[in-house]
């Protein structure tokens, strides 16, 4: 396969991605979409367990295809003497490494900042790991699971009398490959300011806390602990899901008092607006039983089709509740190229997300999908000027 070239605006910027599963992975993703070129280093037997996650076609996981994509795959071996001589040259290339081994693993293995940044001062080590690098729960295994869990995600998250829910989905991993991504950017910057690179330490149950909002600040202040309403709001009401003629659903959200105003005209209970308690967010999420009524009522009498079109004429917010099939086909995810189609060479047309944001002179690329393991190992450690001779060493080892 010959692999197109980087482009966009992170040319030139080098990553290693040693991380398995989702966070750190994905991360390094978001910056080979931008041009970053990315070489995957995984285990010869223990291959990055994402290519074994969910569905497969033809014994090739999809998943994979998706989170390894514009990465080129080599097999590097770190606990080996050879492995670790083989990292060691190909940190003095790069810009970034991205790791998610448990705090010490690497230092065990003598490839510890000290090693690495002896090797390339102007390298940016981004560690990814359930609690980060030090305090008493560091050496824990951690997943994204147990970051929904303690952060408060699952908590809130539910109906009242239902147990709390985890999402079906690596909610806390994803957000951390954000947060990860954004911090090595924040590094690049400094290091192009001191000639330095530096260290950033990512916990995965630290960046959902961030986005679950003011709740410390909450309980700190006023002792208010949020409690499970599911799909209702304590800020804001009408804010629900409801089911149509059809036998399909919508979601209605009134964040905005005006767009609240709109939507009791349009269900036809305007009178509901002059009530002392309707003026302001919290005192209508105080009395949701009635606005859900209201608007339950009026939606469950209609077709989703002209529940959409009604609230849309009434600049009222509304959105269909869709699943994947409904996303593939929604003509706004459409006119934003939200999903794409990538040529593989295993499976042919893939249709998957397309890069995360548009940049509007130097935008990024899909150049390739997730490759087999080890596929480029050859390549790239003859670029780095190993010999044939070398590389047979290597296999000796064990090291590839």
């Amino acid at each position: 396969m010959t692999t197109t070239p980087p482009t966009g605006p992170l040319t030139g910027v080098r990553v290693l991605d040693l991380a398995t599963l989702f966070a750190g992975p994905l991360a390094a993703t978001l910056l080979g979409d931008y041009g970053a070129e990315v070489v995957k280093i995984e285990h010869p037997a223990k291959p990055d367990p994402s290519r074994g996650h969910g569905p497969s076609k033809d014994g090739v996981g999809l998943w994979w295809k998706l989170l390894g994509r514009n990465k080129r795959t080599i097999t590097l071996d770190l606990s080996k003497p050879g492995g670790r001589t083989t990292l060691l040259r190909l940190a003095a290339t790069a810009d970034v490494i991205i790791e998610n081994f448990r705090p010490g693993t690497l230092e065990k293995w003598d490839l510890g900042w000290e090693e690495l940044s002896a090797a390339n001062p102007r390298l940016v080590l981004a560690r990814v790991t359930g609690f980060g690098q030090f305090g008493p729960y560091a050496r824990r295994p951690g997943f994204g699971t147990l970051a929904e869990a303690m952060s408060g995600f699952a908590a809130i998250t539910g109906e009242p009398d239902a147990p709390p829910t985890l999402p079906p989905f690596g909610l806390a991993d994803s957000i951390a490959a954000l947060a990860t991504a954004y911090a090595v950017m924040t590094a690049l910057a400094a290091r192009d300011r001191t000639g330095e690179g530096q260290v950033v330490d990512m916990a995965i149950i630290e960046p959902i806390l961030m986005v679950l909002g003011p709740q410390p600040l909450w309980y700190d202040q006023l002792g208010h602990v949020q409690p499970r309403t599911g799909n209702r709001s304590q800020n804001n009401a009408p804010r629900n899901t409801y089911r149509t003629a059809d036998g399909t659903w919508v979601a209605v959200s009134t964040s905005a008092q005006s767009v609240a105003e709109r939507v009791m005209r349009l269900v036809g209970r305007p009178e509901l607006i002059d009530e002392p308690w309707f003026a302001t967010g919290a005192d209508r999420a105080r009395h949701s039983d009635v606005l859900d009524e209201a608007v339950g009522a009026w939606i469950a009498e209609r077709t989703r089709e002209e529940v959409l079109a009604a609230f849309e004429k009434a600049e009222a917010a509304v959105a269909p509740i869709q699943d994947v099939r409904d996303v593939m086909t929604d003509p706004q995810y459409q006119a934003l190229g939200t999903v794409t189609t990538v040529d593989d060479p295993e499976l042919g047309p893939l249709r998957m997300q397309n890069v995360l944001f548009r940049l509007s002179a130097t935008p990024g690329a899909i150049r390739w999908a997730g490759r087999p393991h080890g596929a480029d190992t050859d390549t790239v450690l003859t670029e780095l000027g190993l010999t044939p001779a070398e590389l047979t060493a290597l296999r000796t080892e064990g090291a590839l």
